[in-house]
């Protein structure tokens, strides 16, 4: 018997920010009240960098991770839904969407939270310093409503998941851990993007993290 064939389908970036950012979350979570504020800050920075380094790789990085490749319009979304679209590596017309709702309200998140203020004033985010304690109370309140809203995305997300593997019996999560998708009958496939746009990806998203870290 032959060995199970397989197609390169995330690159490295990709499933580093991807994993690194679902850990951050719940950390981020876990460190939201009390003495652990500061630690709470430092997970913000570094979920920050991350999501600018996936908003400059949706556009610059491997073929799969690029908005251009898995971002449809309605009409392959519903196409999509009635199983008559094509089958395609990463992301399906629909998982497109979960994609965009959730960088989404990540980017909410951390900006938010640059600008929240608790009710002492004794915490704020780096950026509090440019607006009103009214308005650093309000973006503290959206940011814990915006969290509410990214909890139930996740749900969705996970949810979706577990439904391709019970009903579609296709893993969707390891390929997101080893980059490689065995699943047969599928079109495209990842095309890597050079080394010099991830750098020039790490130094931006690094730069944006630590500049906006000192500006408090």
């Amino acid at each position: 018997m032959g060995a199970t064939q397989s197609t390169a389908v995330w690159d490295l970036p990709t499933r580093v920010v991807h994993w690194a950012l679902a850990i951050l979350v719940v950390a981020a979570w876990l460190t939201a009240d009390g003495p652990t504020m500061q630690v709470h800050r430092v997970i913000g920075y570094v979920i920050l960098g991350l999501v600018v380094f996936r908003l400059y790789w949706g556009v610059a990085g491997g073929s799969t991770a690029r908005f251009s490749d898995f971002l449809r319009g309605p009409s392959a979304v519903i196409a999509h839904l009635r199983g008559s679209g094509p089958a395609r590596f990463g992301h399906n017309p629909l998982g497109a969407l979960s994609v965009v709702l959730l960088l989404a309200l990540l980017v909410s998140q951390v900006g938010l939270g640059l600008f929240a203020v608790d009710v002492d004033g004794m915490e704020s985010g780096p950026l509090a310093r440019f607006v009103s304690y009214g308005a650093g109370r309000q973006a503290a309140e959206w940011h814990e409503l915006n969290f509410r809203a990214l909890q139930a995305a996740i749900v969705l997300h996970l949810l979706a998941i577990a439904w391709y593997a019970l009903v579609k019996r296709r893993n969707l999560v390891g390929p997101m851990i080893t980059g490689r998708d065995p699943s047969p009958g599928l079109e495209g496939g990842l095309t890597p993007a050079p080394l010099w746009r991830l750098a020039l990806g790490v130094v931006l998203a690094a730069g944006v993290a630590v500049l906006v870290a000192q500006s408090g």
